[in-house]
């Protein structure tokens, strides 16, 4: 049975009922942390598992900027990394795990939107990302305005590529992959031109060592992704994890995370909006 240490009330009374470790009448014991209850916790954190340099499984070890902060994060909560049971959180099922109660918490490049906020509360921002270009290190692909006539790949089933096509480069030829793992294998062949998603994802990618010094990300971002924390609807645990994300900056740790899990490439987040400042709580 998993208990949290903040917020979960309704789960903190309904364990009252079957751990004999809990007091009566729905109060837990005082002095948990550092006793066997404390010890038994866990906590369940929705990642992306391949997405590099954000959360990327590496044989059962979890690496990326969005882990840093997951593993920050909960710590500020009571949670040691040893507490911490990572869930893979694919982009379509986010909105499920946290529905069907199935995660505590998701960091996976979870943009911040009024339609998501019908079902699901979120923490943060931590991060503010934008859709930019992927390109060869020598292209002279500066914008999406450059892409006509180019070919242009992004992952089957995102927007990201045909919002280029109907805003700003009319005659791109679009490209669709799995992943962009593949899209990258396509632009090192030379057959396409460009990959297109969120800068940050970009980076992560060309961060990879089988890609470092090939790609650039271009810089020149014409989307705002307000990245994060996505939570249960009505968590109590928002204004404990804006706090440990404010820690987190104020810290440099935030900074810190973000350079060791890109590091090699030649990219820099959007000074203007980074770090972020986060929101109010509903």
């Amino acid at each position: 049975m998993r208990t949290t240490r903040y917020g979960a009330l309704a789960m903190a009374a309904a364990a009252a009922l079957t751990l004999s470790a809990c007091g009566g009448g729905g109060e837990t014991e005082g002095g948990g942390e550092g006793t066997g209850e404390a010890a038994a916790e866990s906590v369940r954190i929705g990642i992306k598992f391949d997405q590099p340099g954000l959360g990327f499984d590496e044989g059962g070890e979890y690496t990326g900027f969005d882990v840093d902060v997951a593993k920050y994060v909960a710590g500020e909560l009571g949670y040691s990394e040893d507490q911490i049971e990572w869930v893979e959180a694919p982009s379509a099922n986010r909105e499920n795990l946290l529905s069907n109660e199935q995660v505590d918490m998701i960091f996976a490049t979870y943009s911040i939107t009024d339609t998501r906020k019908e079902t699901v509360d979120f923490a943060g921002p931590y991060f503010i990302a934008g859709q930019d270009l992927l390109v060869p290190v020598d292209s002279d692909i500066t914008g999406p305005e450059d892409l006509d006539g180019r070919n242009l790949c992004s992952v089957t089933g995102s927007t990201s590529a045909q919002r280029v096509k109907d805003e700003f480069a009319e005659g791109v030829n679009l490209v669709e992959q799995p992943g962009y793992a593949e899209c990258v294998s396509l632009m090192s062949g030379g057959q396409i031109d460009a990959v297109t998603t969120d800068d940050i994802i970009l980076a992560g990618l060309a961060a990879q060592e089988s890609n470092q010094g090939q790609f650039k990300v271009v810089g020149n971002p014409f989307s705002e992704e307000n990245y994060g924390v996505g939570l249960t609807k009505g968590s109590e645990l928002c204004s404990d994890i804006n706090a440990a994300i404010e820690k987190m900056i104020e810290e440099g740790a935030w900074e810190e995370a973000l350079a060791n899990n890109l590091e090699g490439v030649d990219y820099e987040p959007n000074a203007e909006l980074n770090p972020p400042t986060p929101d109010d709580c509903a």
